[in-house]
Order: structure tokens, then C-alpha cells, then sequence
């Protein structure tokens, strides 16, 4: 029997199986929620007749990626452009053909990595695609990574290129990790920060163990993330699900001091505190609002892909060409 990529209808995460797996490693988990009314294994075919995509550059050379309609925890993957080779980190649930063409368009992926299995998505597809030469994710991760091969793994830090450096954080994950881009002072944090946002501005940072079950992360956890993140130098963050230019450097970490002054529970930390709203503030939110336009196209197995669209910019940023931006917060 051959082997078949299947896809968790309840979280997204995807399998290499030879039939329908029995189960989900990350549902099993506590950081998920099981699924209510049983499981459910999408194979790739069904994903590819069922689903659409989008992209949309958010900044300059800063290109995102969703799944329509939304797959599992509906996470967004990232895409910098560069003259030396793209950079692709996270992935979003499935890229239909359109998608990849035009990634292929931007310039493919030459270095591919993600933050832990939240955010690992279709990482498989954009490396049965693209063949990026290295494909990098944390030790203490490599036990979620049936669905794809890893080239780099790697231990605390890792280059990627000049100026685009993997820290090994943990906390959420064992093998979390965050990737700064120098060049553009950006934080790719994975899971270490939920941003909270609310008409079109983002509102609190928190940190969890545990999203669903809210359960907080220790005092030892924390203090590694601030040990990592206090020497980079970066003015917005980007989660899975949101794109937060508010939270800075001195935001996170006056987050995370605040969280260590308190015995350990979960804590939303209002950004009015160290950043006052400026008149005008857009919503930077990637995931909760939904309703990107449609951009068609069926899996690289087979069919006829329709084509990628970009008629509805993404609410609180200025348009840019070739916009469009959807999905679902989890």
C-alpha cells in the first residue's frame, strides 16, 4: 500500500501514512483540543478539490500565504523575498497550485524552517515543490517531522543566511524556536506570544503553555525567553495568526517582566501601558478577520489550477499589488 499525506481536519497537522492514520499526535496532546465529534483524516486529493489560497505582501519583500477556507488552526506561512534565495518560515495548511506558482513567481524557496508543529503546515509540500537545501527545525522537535525531511537540525542557534538567525526558545514547544531578521528588525515568534486585537489595532501580548487549556508557562520558561529575545533588536513581531508592528523589543519584554513579577498564571499585557494607540492604527491581524478573496488551484498532483487573485487588501495596511489576505483564527 503507498504511503499518502493525510491532513488532521481538527488542527491541520499533516501525516505520512500508508491509510488513515488512528490518530493525531498533535490533537493527543494538551496543548489541542481533541476533536468533538471524532476523528477526521483529510487525504491530499480531498484538500485539493476542497480548498483554495491566497497571498499578500504585507511589507516590502514580505509576502504571506493562507489557506481558504480555513484547515485546522489556520496558521500563515511566511515569505521573505531576497535577491539570495527566499526564505520560507512556518507554511500555511495547504498551498493549492496557484499558490505555488506564484511563490515560483517571487522566486521559490531556497531555506525553509518553522517554529514548531503549530506552525509546520504543508512544509512538506513546499519542499516536495521548491527542494529548498536546507530544511531546519530544532532536535527537540524532530519527532513531529514524519511528514517531511529535515536537513538542518540544529541545536540552540542556527543561520540561516546573513542576518536570519533561529533561536532555540522552548516554553511552549520543546523545541520552539523564533527567527529574527536583522535586517528588517522582525521577530517570526511562533507560539511565545498570543497578540491580542481588537478593531484593527493589536491590544495585549500573553504567553502560554497551553492556549486552549490556558495554562500559563513557568517562571523558568519565561525567563528563557527573555534570556533569548533581550540581546535581538526588532520593532514587530509575527505570530501564525497575526502581524503585530506594535510589539517591539521593549513591548515583549516588558510583557514577560511583567508576568515574572506575578506568580505564575496567564496574563493579558495591555500594550497602552508602554505604547499609547496613535491616531489612525490599522488591524495588522493575518488571521481572525477572514474573508480574503479567493485564489484558486488544486494540488500539484493533478487538475486544472485556477488563478491566484488579489482584490481584497488586507483592512489597516495600504494596498500594495498583488494583495489579497483570508482565513480563521483557531
Amino acid at each position: 500500500m503507498p504511503l499518502g499525506q493525510y491532513a488532521c481536519a481538527n488542527c491541520g497537522f499533516w501525516q505520512l501514512h500508508f491509510a488513515t492514520p488512528p490518530d493525531c499526535p498533535v490533537c493527543t496532546d494538551v496543548r489541542n483540543d481533541l476533536p468533538a465529534d471524532g476523528w477526521r483524516f483529510l487525504p491530499r486529493a480531498e484538500v485539493a478539490a476542497t480548498h483554495e489560497g491566497s497571498a499578500r505582501e504585507v511589507a516590502p519583500g514580505l509576502w504571506a500565504f493562507t489557506t481558504t477556507p480555513a484547515l485546522g488552526l489556520a496558521g500563515t506561512g511566511w515569505l521573505i523575498v531576497r535577491e539570495e534565495g527566499n526564505i520560507a518560515f512556518e507554511a500555511a495548511p495547504f498551498y493549492s497550485n496557484a499558490m505555488l506558482r506564484e511563490m515560483e513567481r517571487l522566486g521559490g524557496v531556497s531555506l525553509l524552517a518553522a517554529s514548531h508543529a503549530h506552525g509546520y503546515g504543508a512544509l512538506w509540500q513546499l519542499q516536495e515543490t521548491f527542494g529548498p537545501e536546507v530544511v531546519a527545525i530544532q532536535l527537540d522537535d524532530l519527532f513531529m517531522t514524519k511528514a517531511f525531511a529535515v536537513t538542518a537540525p540544529y541545536d540552540e542557534t542556527l543561520e540561516l543566511a546573513p542576518g536570519y538567525t533561529l533561536h532555540h526558545v522552548g516554553g511552549h514547544y520543546p523545541g520552539q524556536a523564533v527567527l529574527h531578521d536583522a535586517e528588517h528588525k522582525r521577530l517570526f515568534c511562533g507560539d511565545m506570544f498570543k497578540i491580542d486585537q481588537e478593531d484593527g489595532r493589536s491590544t495585549a501580548v500573553s504567553s502560554h503553555w497551553a492556549f486552549h487549556k490556558n495554562i500559563p508557562l513557568t517562571h523558568g520558561q519565561l525567563r528563557r525567553y527573555r534570556e533569548v529575545i533581550a540581546p535581538l533588536d526588532f520593532d514587530a513581531v509575527l505570530t501564525p495568526f497575526e502581524y503585530a508592528p506594535e510589539v517591539g523589543r521593549e513591548v515583549a519584554l516588558a510583557s514577560l517582566d511583567d508576568a515574572l513579577s506575578r506568580p505564575p498564571g496567564v496574563r493579558r499585557f495591555a500594550l497602552a501601558t508602554v505604547n499609547p494607540p496613535r491616531h489612525g492604527e490599522g488591524n495588522h491581524d493575518v488571521q481572525r478577520h477572514g474573508g480574503g478573496g479567493p485564489a484558486l488551484g488544486e494540488d500539484g498532483a493533478g487538475g486544472e489550477a485556477g488563478p491566484l487573485h488579489h482584490d481584497a487588501p488586507h483592512r489597516g495596511l495600504p494596498p500594495r499589488a498583488g494583495e489579497d489576505f483570508g482565513g480563521a483564527r483557531p
